[in-house]
């Protein structure tokens, strides 16, 4: 059988035990329905040989060439991944559309006698719903927009916001990313998979009540934040976190603690900033790195490239509907802060 999405929403419903992939390892990478575990009937060499066979010789000979591939794939992933499978497993099997990949692998799971389903499109109809949510409909919910300076822990607050009964996306999280020069944590997601966990958020809000995102430029790392959120954002209410500059240093010093601990990527990332600052202002910061005066490195970023930027930015902004002072940002104090920005935003 095949079943039919209308809304991102729908996956959930049905209740699969496994939601399945089968296309090749690259298509999967790059990004695939939420939860879905990678068992390819074509491995990237393999559905590369079997389109030139298509083009090149004949549809027939590329569908003999790639059924006997199917096959020997699919009895690897019998004999391995699914040898403990129980009877009623109840797998979703997709492909790129719907089409021959997916139903073979189907036939071959319905054949032993497990309840197997397709997805009418495949991956195509999921990546349009995805579309569709971030490219073509306006938030449901109304945004408000978490600002403060660099290093007032603004990502921290926001994952405690959801304790006070606010809802929350947190971007960063999504994009593996915190946003600035010196915010990376890793490899990112692709844009397609940042969008389809963003698309999965948004349609989980209540949209009679606010949402609240943190302030972020139009791109976190590599991954663009889409029209229709950025929209939203650039006209949303903001409130801020206002904290002075030395609780911010001691703040950023523990937070980028990972950053800290590798003195080559340290280096490598202060030297990104030489376009913006005269080679003194580069060897001091170089030197602080070297000595291991993170805090010191931190607030002195603050003082003479973070904060200036910040605040010719805001100067082109409306007033914040709340400012929540904050004087130390130490773990223990976030809880509070977060409590008195639930209230502001819930009043």
């Amino acid at each position: 059988m095949a079943i039919t999405l209308t809304s991102l929403a729908d996956l959930a419903t049905h209740g699969f035990d496994d939601i399945i992939d089968v296309r090749a390892p690259a298509e999967y990478a790059e990004d695939h329905l939420p939860g879905a575990i990678s068992l390819p009937v074509l491995d990237d060499e393999e559905r590369a040989r079997v389109g030139t066979i298509y083009k090149q010789v004949s549809p027939f000979t590329a569908r003999k060439v790639g059924a006997a591939l199917v096959a020997k794939n699919a009895a690897a992933h019998l004999q391995g991944p699914l040898a403990d499978k129980p009877g009623g497993w109840r797998p979703l099997v997709y492909c790129w559309r719907g089409g021959q990949r997916s139903g073979s692998f189907a036939t071959i799971l319905s054949q032993i006698g497990w309840r197997v389903e397709t997805l009418v499109g495949g991956y195509k109809t999921w990546r349009g719903l995805v579309v569709q949510a971030v490219y073509d409909t306006p938030v449901a919910a109304p945004v408000v927009v978490l600002d403060g300076n660099t290093g007032s822990a603004k990502t921290d607050i926001l994952n405690l916001l959801p304790g006070f009964g606010v809802q929350v996306i947190d971007l960063e999280g999504l994009a593996g990313h915190r946003g600035s020069l010196f915010g990376n944590l890793g490899p990112q997601p692709s844009q397609k998979a940042f969008e389809g966990a963003l698309a999965l958020a948004l349609a989980g809000l209540d949209p009679t009540r606010s949402v609240v995102v943190e302030a972020e430029s139009s791109k976190i790392g590599n991954c663009r934040i889409p029209p229709e959120l950025w929209k939203a954002m650039v006209a949303a209410p903001r409130v801020t976190i206002a904290a002075p500059r030395a609780a911010r240093a001691e703040y950023l010093a523990r937070a980028y603690a990972d950053l800290t601990a590798d003195p080559a990527r340290l280096a490598a990332t202060v030297d990104l900033l030489k376009p913006a600052h005269p080679r003194e202002v580069i060897e001091d910061w170089q030197t602080l790195a070297a000595a291991g005066q993170f805090q010191a490195l931190a607030d002195s970023l603050m003082e003479r490239h973070y904060d200036p930027r910040y605040g010719k930015h805001r100067e082109r902004m409306a007033a914040p509907m709340a400012e929540i002072a904050a004087e130390r940002l130490a773990p223990a104090d976030l809880p509070a802060i977060a409590e008195r920005l639930a209230r502001a935003i819930m009043r």
